[in-house]
C-alpha cells in the first residue's frame, strides 16, 4: 500500500491533465476512452481537474549480492508494487520521481518511486546480501530494505550453501539447500498500459558447487544469479530496466580464490498514470 493513501469521496470525478514534463509516452489509442502517460524517467504532471486515476507506481530494485570465494550473493529484492484502479489526484503539479536500481555492489539506496502530492510511494527494492562474517549470504526483501514493507513487497530466502533469492511483488524470495539455489520470487503481472506485463520480480542466487548455474530471477524482471567458474565466476545479471526487477547474486569461484563477483544491479522502476 502507498504510505500515505488518499480516499476519495463517494461521487468524486475523474482527474484531468492539463501539462507533463519529463516526456512520458502519452498513448491514447490503446485503451479505448483511455489516456495513458507512462514515465520511464522522472517529470510531473499537472492536473486541472482534481479526481481519480487509474495509477501504477513500482520502485527502483534492489541490487544483488556480490559471491566471494565460495560463498554466492544472495538476490535483490523486487522493487516496491502498488496498483490502485481510483488513486485520488489533487488539482496542481504533481512529482513523478522514476527510482534508479540499486547497485550490485554497494549498499542499497532505496530508490523510490513516488507520484506526489499526495504522495504514493513505491519503495526500493532490498540489496541481497554478499558474503557476511557468519556466512550468510540472504536474499533482498522486496519493497524495502531489511524486511518487506506493507504489502509493496516480499521477502527474500534465507541462505545456505547458496545465497537466498530475493522477494517479489506477489511472492517471497526461496530459500537456498546445500545443493540448489534459490530462484527469485515472482512479481505481479498489470495490464495497465493494455497489455500484461509483470514487475518487481526478486533477483536469483549465484551458483556454488552442487549447482554451478545461477538460479533464475523471479518473474518481473528479476536478474538470473552468477555462475561458478573453474578459475573465475561470474556476476549477476542485471534486473529489467523500468520492471523494478532484483539483480541476480554474484558467482563463486570453485577453487576458493580470494575474488570477488558482482551482484547485478537492479532494473529501474515505472510510474503509470490512466486518465479516463
Amino acid at each position: 500500500m502507498p504510505l500515505f493513501s488518499p480516499i476519495a469521496a463517494p461521487g468524486t470525478g475523474k482527474a484531468t491533465i492539463t501539462a507533463t514534463t519529463g516526456s512520458p509516452t502519452v498513448d491514447s489509442s490503446t485503451r479505448a476512452g483511455k489516456t495513458i502517460y507512462k514515465f520511464t524517467g522522472s517529470g510531473s504532471i499537472t492536473v486541472g481537474t482534481a479526481g481519480t486515476a487509474e495509477v501504477l507506481v513500482v520502485g527502483g530494485g534492489g541490487g544483488g549480492g556480490s559471491g566471494v570465494n565460495t560463498s554466492p550473493g544472495g538476490g535483490g529484492g523486487g522493487g516496491g508494487y502498488i496498483y490502485s484502479t481510483s488513486a485520488y489526484l489533487s488539482a496542481g503539479a504533481l512529482t513523478v520521481q522514476v527510482g534508479a536500481g540499486g547497485s550490485g555492489l554497494a549498499t542499497n539506496t532505496n530508490a523510490s518511486a513516488i507520484l506526489s502530492v499526495p504522495q504514493i510511494i513505491a519503495m526500493g527494492g532490498g540489496q541481497g546480501s554478499g558474503f557476511l562474517s557468519n556466512g550468510t549470504t540472504n536474499g533482498g526483501s522486496g519493497g524495502y530494505t531489511g524486511s518487506a514493507l506493507f504489502s509493496q513487497g516480499n521477502n527474500g530466502g534465507a541462505s545456505s550453501s547458496y545465497g537466498g533469492s530475493g522477494g517479489g511483488a506477489s511472492a517471497a524470495g526461496t530459500s537456498s539447500t546445500s545443493s540448489v539455489p534459490a530462484v527469485g520470487g515472482a512479481g505481479s503481472a498489470n495490464s495497465i498500459t493494455g497489455s500484461s506485463v509483470t514487475y518487481a520480480g526478486g533477483g536469483g542466487s549465484g551458483g556454488s558447487s552442487g549447482g554451478p548455474t545461477g538460479a533464475n530471477g523471479g518473474a518481473g524482471g528479476g536478474g538470473k544469479g552468477g555462475n561458478e567458474g573453474t578459475s573465475s565466476g561470474t556476476g549477476g545479471s542485471n534486473g529489467t530496466t523500468n520492471t523494478g526487477g532484483g539483480g541476480g547474486g554474484g558467482g563463486t569461484d570453485l577453487q576458493g580464490v580470494n575474488n570477488s563477483y558482482a551482484g547485478g544491479t537492479g532494473g529501474s522502476g515505472y510510474v503509470v498514470v490512466v486518465i479516463g
